[in-house]
């Protein structure tokens, strides 16, 4: 019994002494360093411009295809392939042998032709023949002629010229080459690349957008009001001259169920011609948005959010939605306003009802993308 009861008072005695430290240690845990730092934010608004991009194809504004009207032998090219050509030059030079051959044998049947009729003529006055054996012979001497025209026009069709100013493209045929009209490849084609035209296509729902997005009562005021393009080249840089959209076909095509748009870039230093390809790029101005920056963010459910500063210096999650997303930047269409204060970074270390000791960031700083390190 004895040793009962002195076992008792041992463990009453370790107990006071387990429960007397730990009463000193709560303090000392309470008086430990200050709340973490997170850098933080006020809202304030900016103007954003995001770019959408559609492939594109490009042409001069003139492309005159140069094919022959007659046929023959290339006897001479006369131009070579990227040479600016004005209207009128030749071009081509087709052998008119055979045709100069017709052209004699035409020549003497008009002759001939002639000759009846010289020799009718004094034969009706004096009523020997009927006047309608001279209106025949003289209906033969028009058709001598005719004929004799239009073989002499194929001579000058032998000879091809330029119907517009612009630059030669590929020669598809060479000397001793035999061309006909019915060839379905051209001579050459004359391009006018002063300017180009670039093609491209909207969805259906993209087309409204710009619709939506454009100034104006109508279609034509609406292409008229419309900001300038930017051309992004095949080897990814900018082209140094904005377009201009001209004109849209305004119907959805029922096959691709996309809308034709055609714009229009000055080409003064001819860096582009037929044939390019690149991407355009459609500019959406977003005036005097609430933007964050995506770091800021973090995804749950489905949700976009972010932590909120609130009083006591407590973080506090909050769902917004997202409008656009324009390079790091997120749109905000609502959940924030330009009252309140943002965790810019770090996110992923909280939790809704930490304290943190904020750090007031520049806005500008904050919404600078992140530097990539490193790349591959």
């Amino acid at each position: 019994m004895k040793h009962y009861k002195l076992l008792s008072l041992l463990s009453l005695g370790v107990f006071l002494v387990i429960a007397s430290c730990t009463n000193k240690e709560q303090p000392a845990a309470a008086a430990q360093g200050p709340a973490p730092s997170f850098p933080v934010v006020t809202m304030q608004t900016k103007t954003v411009t995001s770019f959408n991009e559609y492939p594109t194809s490009l042409e001069g504004i003139v492309n005159s295809a140069v094919r022959a009207k007659v046929s023959g032998y290339v006897q001479k090219v006369m131009v070579d392939e990227g040479q600016k050509v004005r209207k009128g030059q030749v071009l081509f030079k087709l052998e008119t042998q055979s045709l100069s051959q017709d052209a004699s044998a035409a020549k003497a049947r008009i002759n001939v032709a002639q000759v009846e009729v010289n020799k009718l003529i004094p034969l009706v006055e004096k009523n020997i023949i009927s006047a309608v054996q001279l209106e025949t012979a003289k209906a033969n001497l028009a058709q001598a002629k005719a004929n004799y025209s239009s073989v002499s026009a194929s001579i000058g069709y032998g000879t091809i010229r330029s119907q517009v100013d612009g630059y030669i493209g590929a020669i598809n045929y060479r000397e001793g080459a035999l061309v006909s009209p019915a060839d379905p490849t051209p001579l050459t084609t004359v391009s006018d690349i002063s300017k180009v035209y670039a093609f491209f296509s909207l969805n259906e729902s993209e087309y409204l957008d710009f619709l939506q997005n454009a100034e104006g009562k109508n279609l034509e005021e609406k292409l008229a009001n419309y900001s300038a393009i930017n051309l992004v080249l095949a080897n990814g840089s900018t082209y140094a001259e904005k377009g201009k959209i001209e004109t849209s076909t305004g119907q959805v095509n029922k096959n691709t169920g996309t809308v034709s748009l055609r714009a229009v870039f000055n080409n003064p230093n001819q860096l582009l011609t037929n044939g390019n390809s690149g991407k355009i790029q459609i500019p959406t101005i977003y005036e005097d948005a609430i933007v964050v920056p995506q770091q800021a963010t973090y995804e749950q459910q489905g949700n976009i959010m972010l932590f909120k500063l609130s009083e006591g210096n407590k973080v506090e999650t909050s769902i917004i939605k997202v409008k656009a997303a324009v390079g790091n930047l997120y749109i905000v269409e609502s959940g924030i306003n330009l009252k309140d204060k943002i965790v810019v970074s770090g996110v992923g270390k909280l939790r809704s009802g930490t304290v943190i000791t904020p750090q007031n960031t520049p806005f500008d700083d904050a919404i600078k993308p992140v530097e990539t390190l490193f790349k591959n």
